[in-house]
C-alpha cells in the first residue's frame, strides 16, 4: 500500500511539473481573452527560410488578421516536441498547431487525451487502414495536408522547357512517401514536355536529419551538375542550401521548396515551388474563430491556391513568355482535372 501511495505521489509531482517547463525557445502569449493559439516547430526551427518560416508567417496574419494571440515554441530536442505540444493543451489554448509530419504520432495521442483542445497538424501522416484508406481522425483534429504534387509539376515541366538539357536533377531530403510526392510530381511534369528527359534524383538520408544536412546536398547536387543536368529541384528543407550553394559553385539552376528561396542564391533560382502554409495555418485559426472547425483531412492544391511557384521580377528574365503562358495552360488542366497528377513513385522506379 505505502509503495502505491509513493508511485502516484510521483506521478501527481512529475505531471505538476510538467505544466510548469517551457521548452527552449517558448513565446508566451497574453491570455487575457480571446482566441489563444499554440504553435510548435518543426526540426529546423524559424529561420529556415522554408517550411517553419511560412507557419510563423501564418501566426503573424491570424495575429494581424483575427486578433489571436500566439505561443510559439521551437523545441530543441525531438522529446521537447511532444512536450511543447502537451504543455500547450494544459494551458487550454482554442487551437494548438503542430508543423510537420513528424509530431503526427504525438498530436494523435494528444487530441485523444484533450478532446476539449482543438489540434491541428501542417502535412500530417494521416493512418491509413489494412486498404490503404485513411482511417478517421478524432472530432478535435483537423489534418492540414498539401498537394504537393501538383506545384511540382509545374515546377518539373519548367525545368525541362528551360534546362536547355536532357537531363534535370531531384534532391530529396528523408527518403519517405511525403517527400515521394514532390518526386512523383516532378518527374510527371518532365516526362510530359519532354518524354524523352532523364530525371536523376537522390535523398539525403532516411532519418530527419536528412532535411538539416547542407554538405551532403552540396555533395549529391555537384554530382548532378557534373552529369549534365543544368536544374535541380530540392525538397530536402536546409539540405537543400547546398544545393544553392553547387549552383552558385557551378553558375547553374536551383529551383526552392516551400516558401521563395530567391533569396538564398540570387540569378541561380529559376523559381520556388511554394505551399501555403500560411493561408493553411490561418484558415485553422479562422474556423476556430467562425466556430466551423471540425476534424478531418483538408487539402490544398492548385484548386485553393494551395500551391504553385514563383514569378515575379526576380526571376521573369528566365521565364520565357511562351514558357509562362504553358505553365498557366497546364496549371488549367491539372485544375479541371483533365491532368492527373501522381502522387506516388512508380513500383518500377
Amino acid at each position: 500500500m505505502r509503495r502505491t501511495l509513493y508511485l502516484i505521489g510521483a506521478l501527481l509531482l512529475a505531471h505538476l511539473a510538467l505544466l510548469t517547463i517551457r521548452p527552449a525557445g517558448a513565446t508566451v502569449a497574453d491570455t487575457t481573452d480571446g482566441l489563444d493559439v499554440g504553435i510548435v516547430f518543426d526540426v529546423g526551427g524559424r529561420g529556415d527560410k522554408s517550411f517553419n518560416d511560412g507557419a510563423y508567417q501564418g501566426g503573424e496574419r491570424a495575429e494581424r488578421e483575427l486578433g489571436a494571440r500566439v505561443t510559439y515554441i521551437e523545441p530543441g530536442e525531438g522529446s521537447d516536441r511532444e512536450a511543447g505540444l502537451r504543455l500547450l493543451a494544459a494551458e487550454g489554448m482554442d487551437l494548438v498547431i503542430g508543423v510537420g509530419f513528424i509530431f503526427t504520432d504525438d498530436v494523435l495521442a494528444l487530441a485523444r487525451e484533450y478532446p476539449q483542445v482543438r489540434f491541428a497538424n501542417v502535412d500530417m501522416s494521416v493512418p491509413l487502414d489494412s486498404t490503404g484508406s485513411p482511417l478517421p481522425l478524432p472530432a478535435n483534429l483537423r489534418a492540414l495536408k498539401f498537394r504537393e504534387e501538383e506545384g511540382s509539376f509545374l515546377v518539373g515541366a519548367l525545368a525541362a522547357l528551360v534546362g536547355k538539357s536532357k537531363k534535370v536533377g531531384f534532391v530529396g531530403g528523408m527518403d519517405i512517401a511525403l517527400i515521394h510526392k514532390f518526386e512523383a510530381g516532378y518527374r510527371a511534369g518532365v516526362e510530359y514536355v519532354c518524354p524523352d528527359c532523364t530525371v536523376i534524383a537522390n535523398y539525403a538520408g532516411v532519418t530527419p536529419e536528412a532535411f538539416r544536412n547542407p554538405g551532403r546536398g552540396k555533395e549529391m547536387a555537384l554530382a548532378m551538375y557534373n552529369q549534365g543536368v543544368n536544374v535541380i529541384f530540392h525538397a530536402s528543407g536546409s539540405t537543400g542550401l547546398g544545393v544553392f550553394e553547387a549552383a552558385r559553385t557551378t553558375r547553374k539552376l536551383a529551383i526552392g521548396v516551400d516558401a521563395d528561396q530567391y533569396s538564398e542564391a540570387p540569378g541561380f533560382i529559376l523559381t520556388s515551388m511554394v505551399k501555403g502554409i500560411d493561408a493553411s495555418v490561418v484558415a485553422a485559426v479562422q474556423s476556430v474563430k467562425d466556430g466551423t472547425f471540425t476534424g478531418g483531412v483538408q487539402q490544398f492544391g492548385l484548386a485553393e491556391r494551395g500551391v504553385g511557384y514563383i514569378y515575379d521580377d526576380n526571376n521573369r528574365a528566365l521565364i520565357p513568355p511562351t514558357v509562362r503562358a504553358r505553365l498557366d495552360s497546364l496549371t488549367a488542366d491539372i485544375v479541371a482535372g483533365r491532368i492527373v497528377v501522381p502522387s506516388s513513385r512508380p513500383e518500377s522506379r
